[in-house]
Parts: C-alpha cells; structure tokens; sequence
C-alpha cells in the first residue's frame, strides 16, 4: 500500500525504518502467526524466519505449506515457557526481531480452564521478555538499536462499550472481563514494564477480530462457513447483537510489520478494520456468500441453518477501535472492506478442504464444538 508521506510520530519527526534480518516468530503456526509468516517471506526477499510453536490444538504444520521461499524459514516445535530452548535459539539464530504471536486465545476456553490461559499468555510472555533481555541487554549480542521486541495483543483488554462510548483508543484504560482478556492484559503490562525497567525495545498492537485463511473454526467466522458447508446448524449467541471490529488477517499482518518497522519504542498502536457490523449480520453475510458460491447446494438458502443459542457468560456488547495514531503516524489503514474479505475468506475454505479435513478431524476440535456450541440452549 501507500504510505502517507506526511505520517509523523507523535513528537513531530518523520518515522525512521528498522531493516530486520532475523525474525523470531512465536505462535507461527496458528491463525495470525502463520499469516504473517507468509506475509514476511513473501515481502521482503533477504529476511530468515524461525517460527516457535507449540502445535497445541490451534496450530498445525498445515498452516505453513507452501511458504514462499521456504529456505529462509525454520520451524521449530517447542513452548515459549521453556527458557534453555528460547536461550539456545537467541544464540543459534541471533535475532534481531520478536514477533510474539504464542497465546491462548479463545474466550469461551477461558471460561473452562483459566490455568492455561495464565501459563501461556502471562508466565510465557515472561519467559520469552527475560531470554530477550538476557540476550540483548547482558550478552549483547548486537546493538540495541536494531532490536525490537514486538507484542500482539487485543482489544479485549479495554472491556466493553456501550452504543454511546467512543471506540478504544491507546488511553483507554484497561477492563478486562474474561480470564483471556486478563491473561493478555497482564502480558501487556509485563512487556511495557521490561520496557520501562530495563530499556528493553518493546512495541505492543492491541487489534480487534481478525478473520481471513486457516482460522481454526472455532471462532465464528470459520465455524458458521464449515458448519454451513455440512448442513449443521450455525449457533448464534443470544439475540446476535454484539458488535466487533473485523480485521483481515492480511491487513493486519502489513499493520504489524509497519509497526515493528517505523514505529516508535515503547508505543502501543490500537489496530482495526474500521468496521462494526453486529455478528448476526456477519452470519447472514456469510449465508449470502455461501448462496452465491454454492448455488446447488442442498442447505441453500443458508440463512434457515441459523440458530439462537444461550449467550456466553459475561458476553462483551460491542467492541469498537480508533485506528488514528498508526493511520496518522505510520501511514497505515485497512485494505479490504468487510465484504470482500469475507468473499475471499470463504472462498479459501471452499478451495482447501484438504485443510478443512486434516483440522475438523482432531478430536479436540469435534468434541469442543459439541460441548461449547451443540449443547446450548437458546
């Protein structure tokens, strides 16, 4: 895209540009991960990757197929909370780039078992702050000013809004209502406190809904097209009512990059599609598409597959983000409108379903949609 040439920082100066060469990529085989793993080696020809990943039930090697130029990327399978691995890497590999992906991150999991969310997204984020600090800052291991670590977060940190309240903005301050949305806001936290204690060159995104390829279909959007693509019904919760900002996961892999890149040390940036429809809206859209895209299909027309089922516990209302410092400072600004990103999103579905196969066949994943979804009453 083109970037605003009159894009300024907050102190008036024109932002400098950092020219990473050895890129960390931590949670690089889940959703957002893994697109930007193709999203960095497609842009930039000279930068090498290792992407860290568990490969819980979230992430799969199926999501880094077909990687351009795979030579310049190394997978490595293993946790963020283990320090002698983080330790061995940071000196195998000496990066010079964090892009920290790696969280649990779905709500109504949360909701169930809390404990995972608090070992990942908090004692992991520490883990990976402190291998970053010792080797950066104790063993020096280039300077610092080449350096960056760059956190991903949420705009479920800020709480809720109201229809009157203005969208989450920087200065919000922070209300999480979930044990997700607290797991991430303590991560948060520790990573500006790293900053703030020890210098360590840190930058923090907070982004609203991200949707778009090899979302695993437990979030909304792919769950409503898998289960409309079989004929299942499509759970929605309570009245449907709740508003999200939607955010292409391409538009928001080019967001981090500008951010990790041009943006200033030590500064957060709210990140979001610009758009808030309620989420019965997103079904039915979804329903149209899939009405386009498979005329013959024997659900069609896909709206009758819809189903109103109890509402989460402690359900945010709406979600809303203000996009202007990083649009102001950095030039950046969303791409795809919402109905061609979830055109393009469906049809990627409707394209691999040797990926859809090798994901609905996890057992976790079919026993997770029948205990969260199919045993809700509306």
């Amino acid at each position: 895209m083109k970037h605003n040439p009159k894009a300024q920082a907050q102190d008036g100066s024109s932002p400098t540009s950092r020219k990473p060469r050895s890129v960390l990529v931590t949670g690089g085989a889940g959703f957002i991960g893994s697109n930007f793993v193709h999203y960095l080696l497609r842009s930039d020809p000279d930068i090498r990757v290792v992407t860290l990943d568990a490969l819980t039930y979230a992430g799969s090697l199926e999501n880094l197929q077909n990687l351009p130029d795979p030579a310049r990327h190394n997978f490595v399978q293993g946790d963020i909370a283990d320090r002698a691995l983080l330790d061995q890497l940071f000196a195998e590999h000496a990066f010079d780039t964090v892009v920290h992906f790696a969280a649990e991150t779905h709500v109504d999991r949360s909701i169930h078992d809390p404990g995972v969310f608090v070992q990942t997204n908090v004692l992991g984020t520490f883990s990976l702050l402190e291998a970053a600090r010792k080797a950066w800052l104790v063993d020096k291991t280039l300077p610092l000013e080449q350096a960056r670590f760059h956190h991903v977060s949420t705009d479920e940190v800020f709480g809720t809004l109201t229809r009157e309240e203005p969208p989450f903005e920087e200065r919000t301050p922070y209300q999480p209502r979930s044990p997700y949305a607290a797991s991430k806001a303590s991560s948060d936290h520790f990573v500006r406190a790293y900053h703030i204690t020890y210098g360590l060159p840190v930058s923090i995104s907070n982004c609203s809904n991200n949707y778009g390829p090899r979302q695993f279909p437990e979030k909304l959007i792919p769950l409503m097209v898998l289960n409309a693509l079989n004929g299942k019904p499509l759970p929605v919760y309570g009245d449907g009512m709740q508003i999200r900002d939607w955010l292409y996961v391409d538009d928001h892999c080019e967001a981090i990059w500008q951010v990790v890149t041009r943006g200033q040390v030590g500064e957060t940036y709210c990140v979001g599609g610009d758009n808030q429809p309620p989420n019965i809206e997103i079904v039915r859209t979804i329903c149209q598409i899939m009405d386009e895209l498979l005329p013959r299909s024997p659900w069609a027309p896909h709206e009758r597959l819809i189903s109103y089922v109890a509402d989460r516990p402690g359900h945010d209302r709406r979600y809303d983000i203000n996009i202007a410092k990083i649009r102001d400072e950095l030039g950046w600004q969303p791409k795809h409108s919402l109905k061609q990103g979830l055109r393009d999103t469906v049809a990627w579905y409707l394209e691999h379903p040797e990926w859809v196969q090798t994901i609905t066949r996890n057992s976790d994943y079919s026993s997770w949609v029948q205990k969260n979804y199919m045993n809700r009453k509306g």
